[in-house]
């Protein structure tokens, strides 16, 4: 991963040097809102108007961040109505590429181009920013609508209603409150967590992150005891936007982050929980197991200098999980 400053590449993620070994991840720096008659969001400027065929997602099937705004366009059925580029599992030097992979996913369905740094150059010529997945572009401003993975998921949830998407309300009013806290819970203790833990270079800053991880880990799994999501009987989107990690920790994060106290296989209630969002409609779809497990451990030279592909544990999310009716 690199910068962008002043629409050059510079060929660094993050300093760990000046932060006593500890990883801090910088702001998204997109953060306009799709919304149903194009007023404007919480943040940015108006204009971007909920149309079908307008807008294209761009993500890494490897990504946690990405796998979010995925998950929410199989929940809300806008296949037909956001279109989606793939970028290639492995990211060094040059950051996200959308270089040619054997199962022909990755490419610019719209540009062509050969680096996903070439989408941010084309929003804003000078752009100041990290390069990520997921981007929600604009064909018709041709500009980065958002790179915040948690305000494109709000977007998709409501904004393209009356243009065709599927029923569904993963934020409702009556459950903001729980939902909030419990995604801030999760994020700095454990969506992010795991990076703190797998990126940190000094044991100070390790020990710090790891041991909150697995409370929060702890804490999950007593909250699932009686109820089969996090707000009820329904998922909702603290269980979604907790679903990429947990299913990327045993193959990556348990070894690869160092996060190896407990395997989430480990917590009974937290692994049926796993296996029962997997099994939802549409949901294994948005997976790609192999890209996840090809890009974390050949893509961070830090942590895995010689590149080496673990053969890992066989894990069936397809497995039954007795927390109430199958789906899928």
């Amino acid at each position: 991963m690199g910068l962008l400053v002043d629409g050059k590449w510079q060929d660094r993620w993050y300093d760990t040097d000046s932060t006593g070994g500890k990883f801090e991840r910088s702001e998204s720096q997109f953060r306009h809102w799709v919304t149903p008659d194009g007023a404007a969001g919480p943040s940015g400027q108006g204009g971007f108007e909920a149309q079908a065929g307008r807008y294209h997602l761009y993500v890494s099937y490897a990504c946690p961040w990405a796998h979010r705004t995925l998950i929410y366009r199989a929940l809300k059925g806008l296949q037909d109505l956001v279109s989606v580029s793939f970028v290639h599992w492995y990211m060094a030097e040059d950051g996200w590429t959308f270089a040619a992979d054997d199962d022909g996913i990755v490419g610019d369905k719209l540009f062509g181009a050969s680096y996903l740094r070439e989408l941010y150059v084309r929003a804003q010529s000078d752009v100041t920013s990290r390069v990520t997945v997921p981007i929600l572009w604009d064909t018709e401003r041709e500009t980065i609508v958002s790179n915040e993975s948690a305000e494109i998921i709000r977007m998709f949830n409501t904004a393209f209603d009356d243009v065709g998407a599927a029923a569904g309300d993963y934020y409702p009013e009556s459950a903001r409150g729980r939902i909030d806290a419990i995604n801030q819970r999760v994020y700095d203790t454990l969506n992010n967590g795991v990076y703190r833990c797998g990126f940190a270079t000094s044991q100070s800053a390790y020990d710090e992150a790891i041991v909150p991880l697995f409370e929060t880990l702890d804490w999950l799994e007593e909250e699932l005891r009686d109820s089969r999501f996090l707000c009820g009987d329904t998922p909702l989107e603290a269980d979604w936007r907790l679903l990429p990690t947990l299913l990327r920790f045993d193959p990556v994060y348990h070894g690869h982050f160092k996060c190896n106290r407990r395997r989430l296989v480990d917590y009974p209630n937290l692994w049926g929980y796993t296996r029962d969002l997997y099994q939802w409609p549409g949901i294994a779809d948005t997976c790609h197991f192999e890209h996840a497990r090809r890009h974390y451990h050949q893509s961070h030279e830090s942590i895995n200098p010689h590149r080496i592909l673990p053969i890992g544990a066989d894990i069936d999310f397809n497995a039954p999980h007795q927390r109430g009716l199958l789906h899928g």
